[in-house]
């Protein structure tokens, strides 16, 4: 019975106890064991799978820290704290009726964008999210801005970006997993595809995920909300004192190593020699002093170390998944008897395959290599053109990206939506997350996979 696939049924046990609100490492580890548990590969060889593959999310680890000492470095700078001021001072003016609605729509704007330069200009990931928010609750709360729109925008732009800019984490999904993996896969079959087609296939399931953005800020949740946490924010006075504070130079420099971080993540395509540089040049700057760099780096890992940890066990779920085969098992019952005439069909059950796995891994990243060796040679069995089969691929790997309880682009939000404890993880991420972002991206992506 297909329910009892391991697959299938460790995910549905991993999105349960993550709506029960167990802790996300622990849902992990469990969904993992029972993968094991329900396949032939025995309990022993599930532990030891499940810890070889900790390995697998060193790199990530890696770069969160370098990412977190560099979100750090630019906060010591003055820059997030002087648009926060700049923000939190135009409030003080009290603004009413229409020009609260325009407030509303200018900060979730500036979110946009800083969520969408994370990717790449300026390449925190999410370690932007708990150092830039936190200071604005207190405007979220005063303008009763619903703070499931504020999360579907931040994932926006940490999602649809890496799908389809070739730059920063893009530049890592888009070349160096994808094209790489696909056409590994379909040499055998004579099939090649480049970063040029990969994001010419992807344009059109980022643009359901878009009308997924708008329909989340303009009506899903345009309404007030409101909060009964007491943040306040700080006096005009104060505000104006510490806008003063911040110094010209400090700001001049962060710009410099953000231009120097961005430029060496493109030349080298390693965001950890890009952040290692950034900091290096904030550190000669003066923005904090070369000896303070341990509590720089320390600060760094306090930001980003749940985050680092759920995605280090994110990567042992992926290998234990990976070596029960119940991915290939999964995917030859469902095309099981599915002919050219039906290739509506089988587009579709790939997607949904792609996202409960996703869902489960809670990272695009990790699920590509998994699937990419079943799913290309099974498009092209079934007359699916280069293009299509990418986005098969592509789309199967991003679904359930945005609703993951395990991925960092819900998990990045809620780290800073949730300063104040009235954010919850699943019910006001992860839930309307899905909702806006995942049900468009099978749809949009199944109309991209029979058009193209």
């Amino acid at each position: 019975m297909l329910l009892f696939n391991p697959v299938i049924l460790s995910i549905i046990v991993l999105l349960i106890l993550s709506l029960l609100r167990v802790n996300v490492v622990l849902a992990l580890v469990l969904s993992a064991l029972l993968a094991g548990f329900t396949s032939d590969i025995g309990i022993t060889n599930t532990i030891n799978t499940f810890v070889n593959g900790l390995g697998g999310g060193a790199q990530v680890a890696m770069n969160y820290a370098i990412l977190g000492a560099f979100a750090v470095a630019i906060s010591r700078s003055g820059i997030t704290d002087l648009l926060a001021y700049k923000v939190i001072h135009h409030m003080g003016k009290r603004p009413t009726g229409k020009s609260v609605a325009y407030l509303k729509y200018i900060l979730l704007a500036i979110l946009l964008a800083f969520s969408i330069s994370s990717q790449n200009v300026i390449p925190v990931h999410i370690a932007f999210i708990p150092i830039m928010v936190p200071p604005l609750i207190s405007i979220f709360n005063r303008l009763k801005l619903d703070r499931r729109a504020v999360a579907c925008v931040l994932t926006f732009g940490l999602t649809a970006t890496y799908m389809w800019l070739p730059v920063g984490f893009g530049k890592i999904f888009i070349e160096s997993i994808l094209v790489k993996n696909i056409n590994i896969a379909g040499a055998p079959y004579g099939l090649h595809t480049d970063v040029s087609q990969v994001t010419m296939a992807m344009t059109i399931p980022v643009l359901g995920m878009l009308l997924g953005l708008l329909v989340a800020v303009f009506i899903s949740y345009r309404k007030p909300r409101h909060y009964t946490s007491t943040v306040e924010a700080p006096s005009l006075e104060v505000i104006d004192r510490q806008i003063k504070s911040i110094k010209k130079s400090h700001v001049i420099i962060a710009l410099v190593a953000i231009l120097v971080t961005f430029s060496l993540q493109l030349i080298t395509s390693s965001t950890i020699i890009g952040g290692v540089a950034g900091l290096v040049i904030f550190g000669l700057g003066g923005v904090f002093k070369l000896k303070e760099s341990n509590d720089i780096f320390h600060e760094g890992l306090t930001l980003m170390a749940m985050i680092g940890f759920v995605m280090i066990a994110a990567s042992g779920f992926a290998a234990v998944i990976n070596a029960t085969g119940s991915v290939q098992t999964l995917v030859a019952t469902l095309s099981h008897g599915v002919g050219p005439h039906s290739k509506g069909v089988a587009a579709f059950l790939m997607l949904i395959i792609g996202l409960f796995i996703t869902m489960g891994i809670g990272s695009s990243f990790s699920t590509v290599p998994i699937i990419t060796s079943v799913y290309v040679p099974l498009c092209i069995s079934l007359g699916f053109s280069p293009l299509a089969t990418v986005v098969i691929v592509g789309v199967s790997a991003a679904l359930g990206d945005a609703g993951s309880p395990a991925s960092d682009s819900t998990l990045g939000p809620t780290s800073g939506l949730n300063i104040d404890g009235e954010h919850d993880h699943i019910w006001d991420t992860v839930v309307p997350t899905f909702i806006h972002y995942n049900i468009p991206l099978l749809v949009f992506g199944w109309i991209a996979a029979m058009t193209l």
